[in-house]
């Protein structure tokens, strides 16, 4: 369909969860609709700077395809012994041709947590690589990114769905969250690390309600909570489940752009 709407994507968070956005954007696509402005944080902001660039959803799953998972985790030697994100910042190297929010077709936002100043900041110029990588850099999982002479680690930690942004940009915003707010059983938060994952995602729920209140649409594919964030190797069913919870919602979309 054809409209005149300027139209807003906000790309939550969500680890390889966010592997949905690329089935939300081929839904749209093949509906007519292309989103003019995109924000995203964390594995949102992967994809939505590959599709700034102009990479459609199928170029964008092969992406996801021919990233190597185990290089994506391989553990850097520094003290920290924290993993770096380079093979990712390479990655986006590879397939984006210049390392510039200037140079890409659509408006990007980037959402960043300093962890020197404690503050959220959203980002639509400089380096576009790291910005995106630090980004997507999980706490006392990824090492910080450091970007000015500062700290950076996943955006997702402060605001996980960046509509605020793009909202003055648009005529209609569309919000798609994959970390939805769902109870889970008492086994799965019987460990350390299940806990720890539980308690980052309620921290990231909290942050995602206010935006959730800016959206013209919000697109919520609840069926991702039953893969965790690491389970990149499950591209398909979850690229499913987000072409599956953007169709159930297309009759309402065409609703509000006409």
């Amino acid at each position: 369909m054809t409209t005149k709407k300027r139209i807003g994507l906000a790309l939550s968070g969500g680890g390889a969860r966010g592997i949905a956005h690329i089935g939300v954007l081929q839904a749209l696509e093949e509906e007519g609709i292309f989103p003019e402005v995109i924000s995203g944080a964390s594995a949102g902001s992967i994809v939505g700077a590959l599709y700034a660039a102009g990479k459609r959803p199928d170029e964008i799953m092969e992406f996801v395809r021919k990233a190597s998972f185990f290089k994506l985790f391989k553990v850097s030697i520094p003290y920290s012994g924290l993993t770096k994100l380079t093979y990712l910042r390479d990655k986006l190297a590879e397939s984006i041709p210049e390392n510039s929010f200037e140079a890409l077709e659509k408006k990007l936002f980037v959402a960043i947590s300093n962890l020197n100043t404690g503050e959220c900041e959203m980002r639509s110029s400089g380096p576009l690589f790291d910005i995106v990588t630090a980004s997507s850099s999980i706490p006392l999982i990824f090492q910080p990114v450091e970007i000015d002479g500062q700290l950076y680690v996943d955006g997702g930690l402060l605001d996980n769905m960046p509509v605020g942004p793009i909202k003055p940009l648009c005529d209609l915003t569309i919000g798609v969250n994959v970390m939805p707010h769902v109870a889970v059983p008492s086994k799965a938060v019987q460990n350390v690390i299940g806990i720890a994952q539980r308690c980052f995602d309620l921290s990231v729920l909290a942050n995602t309600r206010p935006n959730v209140e800016l959206c013209d649409l919000l697109i919520e594919p609840k069926d991702v909570h039953g893969f965790n964030i690491f389970q990149l190797n499950r591209y398909e069913p979850l690229f499913d489940i987000g072409y599956k919870a953007a169709m159930e919602q297309m009759g309402v979309l065409k609703g509000l752009i006409r």
